[in-house]
């Protein structure tokens, strides 16, 4: 008699998750296959609760800020949706390292093993030049009882996500600045702040600036010595693990240790009174987002105003990490706070590779939700503007900045005759930036970055300095600026708020 072979379990089918198709990394090679054993972090973005009257009244236009408390009830997840998730998790093997009902975040933890039933993906051991990464490609799928409780699954693949928009002061061989001339001449934030006339008797007392940076750091000696040169006392710091990031300085000051001691002397002279939180994460999509959320709905140190110095051209994201980033933007403008965003360093391709003749916005500068900032060739004399235009060395070197391929005109952009994309097809898109700033390395700020002194330049530098001035506006207000973009749009043809930058391009 023949003895009947047990019966297997069926295999849940799978959903893909829309726009989590992921291209191979261009350049990289296989190195080998990932230990099964290998312990891997996925961070899963989940809906919003389903929307009542209220919550689509709130989120129907940014008008009055919402509180954190109202935000979380009306917007953040379903505790029944996370629930569900977490089950998920324990079925497949993962644990739950974190779960945010207004982050709207499950973190998870499992073996590489659990990854292919769970996400119906392979990953893969990679490298390009010496930076080794676990790749994937093609699309995320999960079971259909989850699927549409989730926005996105990040963190599989942990490639470089993006990268940091400073530019050290280029110097000749001879040591000669090769596009000095006139008034054109590094300075201090204190000098910048006082050139464009930010409110003097403000220093940012009572607000928090929150930082992001995806690798690098800072030293506190360093940070002491720069401040005491500038005849300022030196600002409250925190540094601000998120998923595993630290403050670890490279000691290289033109690597990430440069953007991340930049963004904090910037912002740190133009409100000096202010506290600053650094959220440090890996450079990879899950822990750009991570870091980004953790600021936006930090109920500890409640920020006012959060500024980024990274990103990456609008094509080198996927779908989903465009809409969960821009959904984590508008997150932070229903609570009144406005994301600083750099707009990039290599003028209208968004690329230091000579090849690249396309058109790039560069992301997230290019979300409707944050305040994209540009930069500008600032030259002076005896402390006054001589000549502002835009920044364009014309050495692969000028202001990002565009029509983004990604997201429609704003309304707030509706009358600000934003061009059509100069890329085939001249698609009709967000316009990029929105303000600017000295940004040129020639006339750009001077640091102190592990141990040197030096001047940096870049559309990183004009992200903290919007940011200080923020700060220090919210301040002065003695409340809430709300999110800032639209309100600036608004502002009269008479306002001397601001003045148009009119003459170059990228």
């Amino acid at each position: 008699m023949k003895s009947k072979s047990p019966k297997t379990s069926k295999v849940p089918s799978l959903t893909e998750i829309a726009g989590s198709d992921k291209k191979p990394l261009a350049g990289a090679k296989l190195v080998g296959k990932i230990d099964p054993d290998e312990r891997i972090e996925v961070t899963l973005r989940v809906r919003r609760r389903p929307a009542t009257a209220e919550a689509k009244e709130a989120t129907s236009a940014v008008g009055e800020p919402l509180s954190r408390e109202q935000f979380s009830q009306l917007l953040g997840a379903d505790p029944a949706d996370i629930a569900r998730i977490e089950d998920f998790a324990h079925d497949h093997g993962f644990e739950v390292l974190q779960a945010s009902i207004p982050q709207r975040m499950v973190r998870l933890a499992g073996p590489a093993s659990a990854v292919k039933a769970a996400f119906g993906t392979t990953l893969k051991r990679m490298v390009i030049g010496k930076t080794r990464f676990r790749g994937r490609a093609g699309s995320i799928s999960v079971p259909k009882d989850v699927h549409a409780l989730i926005e996105g699954v990040f963190g599989l693949d942990d490639r470089p996500q993006a990268k940091p928009h400073f530019r050290p002061q280029a110097v000749s061989k001879k040591g000669v600045r090769p596009h000095a001339g006139g008034g054109a001449n590094p300075l201090t934030p204190v000098q910048v702040a006082k050139i464009y006339s930010f409110p003097s008797g403000l220093n940012g007392s009572g607000q928090t600036i929150a930082i992001i940076e995806l690798g690098g750091g800072y030293r506190s000696t360093d940070l002491n010595k720069y401040f005491a040169s500038l005849g300022l006392a030196t600002p409250k710091v925190t540094a601000v693990s998120v998923s595993g990031g630290h403050n670890i300085p490279t000691g290289n000051p033109n690597g990430p240790d440069g953007e991340v001691m930049l963004d904090i002397e910037v912002a740190g002279a133009v409100a000096p009174g202010a506290r600053l939180a650094v959220y440090f994460a890996p450079n990879t999509d899950a822990g750009f987002l991570n870091a980004l959320t953790a600021a936006v709905h930090d109920n500890l140190r409640k920020p006012c105003v959060v500024s980024i110095s990274w990103g990456a051209a609008e094509s080198d994201w996927t779908a989903q990490a465009t809409s969960g980033f821009d959904s984590a933007c508008s997150d932070a403008a229903l609570l009144g706070i406005t994301v600083c965003v750099a707009a990039g360093d290599h003028g209208a391709t968004d690329s230091d590779v000579a090849s690249v003749t396309r058109a790039n916005a560069d992301f997230p500068a290019s979300s409707p939700h944050v305040l994209a900032c540009g930069g500008t060739r600032l030259e002076t004399a005896s402390g006054a503007i001589t000549s502002e235009t835009v920044w364009n060395n014309h050495d692969g070197w000028a202001t990002g900045g565009g029509v983004s391929e990604v997201f429609q005109v704003p309304a707030f952009q509706s009358g600000a005759s934003i061009p059509n994309s100069i890329n085939q097809g001249g698609k009709k898109g967000r316009g990029v930036p929105d303000v600017a700033g000295d940004a040129d390395g020639d006339t750009g700020y001077k640091v102190r970055v592990d141990s040197v002194n030096a001047v940096f330049g870049g559309t990183s530098a004009v992200a903290p300095l919007w940011a200080g001035l923020i700060a220090v506006l919210t301040q002065g207000k003695g409340g809430s600026l709300g999110f800032l973009t639209p309100r600036l749009y608004k502002l009269p043809a008479a306002s001397q708020a601001l003045r148009d930058i009119v003459a170059g391009d990228n």
